[in-house]
């Protein structure tokens, strides 16, 4: 079994470079690369043409949702990962999610990798991850040391996933039209995604323990001052009549102990306030659209 590796860049070569060097050190299995570069980069085409990657490329930054689209054109393989650019894998990480697949009957499922992070809240995760020094910064990356240890930090098999690097199949992400180019630069575009799948009918939303990657923290996110302006969260509202955060807490379950498949969503006593002021929230978001 392989995989379509996208991963969207932006003039992030030092970390781009440390990333596809761990893939293809540390991976079981010879996956397929296909890296999308937003904007002008010449270190980084220079390296991908070099290192014969497949690759798009755009004139300007047209952001991660429209970036990940035109890469995933070009892949071959039945299972879509998407992964950040600043992620190093960790031995053995596909194997993992492989063996998890191989467990399922459907491929109605959203699988992903377990994050570790020296940050303690990384931007947009609203849950915990293993939070391990190993450098904040691709200078001060200590490699060998988050080998030593990645395997042996506890944690357990989490409820709603990691969002990156996920791992879906291709017949869902072709159904659902990939990533909703209306959240570029990227922001909100992971519970989008989430909640196409849902509609879908994919109840399975598992972060995989055993599947590691460190992640140094949306490196291209940080310094893309675009990601502040996308109003993700009324996007997503106008679009779903909830919340993310609703939907990340009260149909994702996210950050708790994965057990078994999600059950469908009902009302209860304990979502029921939150799902009035759901309501308020785009009442007022839909008239301030009228004004």
């Amino acid at each position: 079994m392989q995989f379509s590796i996208i991963v969207p860049t932006f003039k992030n070569y030092k970390y781009l470079k440390t990333s596809i060097n761990s893939i293809k050190k540390n991976s079981k299995f010879n996956h397929e690369i296909i890296v999308h570069i937003n904007g002008d980069d010449i270190e980084t085409e220079r390296y991908i043409k070099n290192s014969n990657i497949i690759y798009t490329k755009t004139n300007t930054n047209v952001g991660l949702c429209s970036g990940v689209n035109l890469a995933t054109k070009k892949s071959s393989k039945d299972f879509i990962v998407y992964a950040h650019d600043d992620m190093y894998f960790c031995p053995k990480w596909d194997l993992y999610l492989i063996e998890e697949i191989k467990t399922l009957s459907h491929k109605k499922f959203y699988l992903s990798s377990t994050q570790i992070s020296p940050i303690k809240t990384l931007p947009g995760s609203m849950i915990n991850h293993i939070r391990f020094d190993c450098g904040e910064i691709i200078e001060n990356f200590n490699e060998q040391k988050l080998l030593e240890n990645y395997n042996n930090l506890e944690f357990y098999d989490l409820q709603g996933s990691h969002w990156a690097p996920h791992v879906i199949s291709r017949d869902l992400w072709l159904d659902i039209g990939g990533f909703s180019e209306e959240f570029n630069p990227g922001f909100g575009s992971d519970p989008d995604l989430n909640m196409k799948l849902w509609r879908r009918g994919v109840r399975i939303f598992k972060g995989v323990s055993k599947s590691r990657v460190y992640h140094f923290g949306s490196q291209t996110t940080r310094k893309n001052k675009e990601i502040l302006r996308n109003n993700a969260n009324k996007t997503f509202l106008l679009k779903w009549g909830i919340t993310i955060e609703f939907f990340v807490k009260f149909y994702l379950y996210r950050g708790f102990k994965y057990t078994k498949p999600l059950n469908e969503f009902k009302l209860t006593s304990r979502n029921i306030v939150p799902m009035f002021f759901c309501k308020i929230k785009l009442f007022l978001a839909k008239l301030l659209n009228r004004i």
